[in-house]
């Protein structure tokens, strides 16, 4: 099966037979790539998101900040930030920490793992709500900011540590896991496999 694809660096549209997973097409005009998928992609994105869906229980169990100010000491998870944020009168700013930090994460990493286990067992039912799911992932997919929260955190520990002793907490260890996790489960999937079986069929 042959498909038109228009190559994003020049603009070429050109026609691009199917691609097997491990292989990859290039613009006839610049060399760009047009196309390319990956090698077992599903087994890769299983692997990464199921270990960051691991790590995630810890990562919002365990304290992720120790602080010791003049005696006061203090832990601090995820959810006891958004808590504190709620009761101070931020509720704004608390909603966004929760969806950005806890809820969007284990979304999108749900989401992943049952695009991949539909597509471990060829199932092809659901193939346009797979996709939907997936451009649902894709799009809030920035939104988790993970990364941007995990540099907050490291530039917490620097700047307070001339105020008070802060220390990273077990659930810091676990976070960090959990953020290079989801970004290479997300980097891992190839959206093709969804419509993989269809086309074997056809």
């Amino acid at each position: 099966m042959e498909s038109v694809i228009a190559c994003k660096t020049c603009g070429l549209l050109q026609r691009v037979e199917s691609l097997q997973p491990g292989t990859a097409a290039e613009c006839f005009r610049c060399g760009s790539d047009v196309g390319r998928r990956p090698v077992d992609s599903l087994g890769r994105t299983a692997a990464f998101s199921l270990a960051a869906l691991i790590f995630f229980v810890p990562a919002n169990t365990y304290p992720i900040l120790l602080m010791d100010f003049y005696g006061a000491y203090s832990e601090n998870t995820v959810w006891d930030g958004c808590v504190s944020l709620y009761r101070s009168g931020q509720w704004p700013v608390a909603t966004i920490v929760f969806l950005a930090s806890i809820l969007i994460p284990l979304l999108k990493l749900l989401g992943l793992f049952y695009l991949v286990v539909a597509g471990k067992i060829g199932s092809v039912s659901w193939q346009r709500e797979r996709t939907w799911i997936f451009r649902v992932i894709d799009v809030v997919g920035p939104w988790a900011m993970l990364d941007v929260f995990l540099l907050a955190i490291l530039v917490s520990l620097v700047k307070l540590g001339q105020l008070a002793t802060v220390l990273p907490g077990r659930g810091l260890i676990a976070f960090t896991a959990m953020v290079v996790f989801t970004l290479l489960a997300s980097a891992s999937f190839d959206p093709a496999s969804i419509w993989d079986e269809e086309e074997q069929r056809s």
